[in-house]
């Protein structure tokens, strides 16, 4: 019996016993809405400093203004964007991984083959963005929490089937080990 394939000349699914490979199904960031503030900062900064340039009061020099602009674009622009950037959502054939920090580099990883409970929420701003937030939880290790995921509806199918595949897969392999058990 031969396997369907893709267009890839891939098999769909791996033969019974044989490790399937892990392949990247998506990777992304929380939406970037959360950076609107940061760039609205940013864009009156600039606004402000090329105005009071050069028209300040005499106790004040131009160099204050300058150093005031660069503490403000740094504690919030360059600050929030970084924290965004650094946390990443992958999800593979095999589990789901969050990476994030700043200096020291946190990563979580949840497989699909144990399953999870998924729970969506959407707020109003949320629904307007196509955004929400999912929470993946196993009954055992702390609940893995996906903020302002972008299009969530189409990243909860995907997990739920990963879900699906990954259970399908581990109990043929089950059954397949059982039945060479007791045949030799």
């Amino acid at each position: 019996m031969t396997q369907p394939v893709t267009l890839s000349g891939r098999p769909m699914m791996p033969p019974p016993g044989a490790p399937s490979e892990e392949r990247l199904i998506a990777r992304f960031r929380g939406h970037a809405r959360r950076l609107f503030w940061s760039a609205l900062v940013l864009v009156a900064t600039f606004g402000a400093t090329a105005y009071f340039y050069d028209n300040l009061p005499s106790p004040f020099e131009n160099w204050m203004l300058l150093s005031a602009a660069g503490g403000v674009v740094l504690l919030l622009v360059v600050i929030p964007f970084t924290v965004w950037l650094a946390r990443s959502t992958t999800v593979t054939t095999r589990r789901v991984i969050v990476h994030g920090g700043v200096g020291a580099r946190n990563r979580r990883e949840m497989s699909h083959a144990r399953g999870y409970t998924i729970g969506v929420r959407r707020g109003p701003l949320q629904r307007m963005w196509g955004t929400g937030t999912i929470t993946l939880s196993n009954g055992v290790d702390a609940p893995l929490r996906l903020d302002n995921v972008p299009n969530v509806t189409l990243v909860h199918e995907t997990l739920a089937d990963q879900i699906e595949v990954s259970q399908i897969l581990a109990h043929r392999d089950a059954q397949t080990g059982t039945e060479g058990f007791a045949s030799a």
